[in-house]
């Protein structure tokens, strides 16, 4: 699902003439991983600035503090594309390979915008921190990541700082950090109807997942990664069973409820040793296998009390009464043995009916 369009961006035309339109589109994804890291490197750096001081909480310094980390990182950022095109250049005029190794440009070490942001906030927080801070076990403490966290929470409950403004900041210094162009379009036109015609194709154009449930934003570059995460996305079931079930909630299925998980018999309790087979075969498996089933129950139920001759004799006697079709049914250890007990019982009385015939015939 595309999403609306981005801002026009205008810039001068290469040459001093007329304006150029320029493709604003960045990576969402990246934009927000950056916004997400702003709200505590200031909590920390006001938290840190104000260690130990009876007088003065984090709230009373994080406006001046915010003006100062805005300024910082800008400042950072800029000096790290100048720092990255001074390095090209060098790399470039070096002869050789004309690779440039080590570049900043290349990334050497540098890591993702992402990364560079959390290392210029670890910088800025050292910077503020005051006189206990430095000389103190204060960075180690649990007790500054409780105030870091509380911190972080209350400024969010104040809304001190905006997600939008956050975003806004953060997509300035990804297109600052965005040494090798991953991240942004760059694209500019002489005309608006050109960058339009960009912007439906532009592999940095925001869209949103399509699958039901799922509320991810990110840029068409980052699609086929994503549908090959999102756990929204339905999908044929793993074991081969007719249902089609959403990523998240594959697992359980598996294990829980599908027809097609492998299960062993229901009497290996009590001797059948059958491989392990899917569920929904357990009728046909129980039907096919009654007669050593019956054995097993049997052998259980009777124990010393029959040998193992007369077990089978009286597997056959119960295979051919009538209510073969309700042994077929019992599908379990329990409900087998039940059945075979109110048989027996019947049969036992029909023998001592029989008994009785004879006694009163002779």
């Amino acid at each position: 699902m595309d999403l609306p369009p981005s801002p026009r961006v205008f810039e001068p035309a290469p040459g001093g003439g007329g304006r150029s339109f320029a493709c604003g589109f960045c990576d969402v994804e990246e934009v927000h991983k950056i916004s997400q890291l702003l709200l505590p490197g200031l909590a920390a750096a006001s938290v840190d600035n104000t260690a130990g001081d009876l007088f003065r909480g984090p709230a009373s310094v994080a406006v001046e503090v915010r003006k100062d980390l805005v300024e910082h990182l800008s400042r950072r950022s800029e000096s790290l594309v100048a720092e990255a095109v001074m390095n090209a250049e060098e790399g470039s005029g070096g002869g050789g390979d004309g690779g440039g190794s080590g570049s900043v440009a290349e990334g050497d070490g540098a890591g993702g915008p992402a990364e560079i942001v959390s290392d210029l906030l670890e910088d800025f927080a050292a910077s503020k921190r005051n006189l206990l801070g430095r000389i103190s076990g204060w960075l180690m403490s649990e007790s500054r990541e409780d105030k870091i966290d509380d911190f972080v929470q209350e400024m969010e409950a104040n809304g001190f700082w905006l997600a939008d403004r956050r975003e806004a900041l953060a997509k300035t210094l990804l297109r600052n950090l965005d040494f090798r162009e991953s991240f942004c379009c760059r694209m500019t036109f002489d005309t608006p109807k050109k960058l339009v015609a960009h912007e439906n194709d532009c592999r940095f154009r925001p869209v949103r997942c399509g699958n039901n449930g799922c509320k991810a934003t990110f840029c068409t570059l980052r699609s086929e990664k994503h549908d090959s995460l999102c756990p929204f996305k339905i999908l044929s079931c793993e074991q081969k069973c007719q249902l089609r079930i959403p990523r998240r909630e594959m697992d359980r299925h598996c294990i829980t409820v599908c027809p097609m998980k492998l299960v062993n018999c229901p009497f290996y309790q009590v001797g059948c040793r059958t491989e392990a087979f899917p569920q929904c075969d357990v009728e046909r498996h129980c039907s096919e296998f009654l007669h050593s089933h019956l054995l097993y129950v049997l052998k259980v139920t009777h124990k010393q009390e029959a040998t193992v001759d007369e077990l089978k004799q009286r597997v056959q006697i119960l295979e051919k009464c009538q209510a073969l079709s309700e042994l077929s049914e019992a599908l379990d250890v329990r409900s087998l043995t039940l059945v075979i007990k109110q048989l027996e019982a019947k049969m036992v009385k029909l023998e001592h009916n029989l008994d009785k015939v004879n006694q009163r015939s002779s």
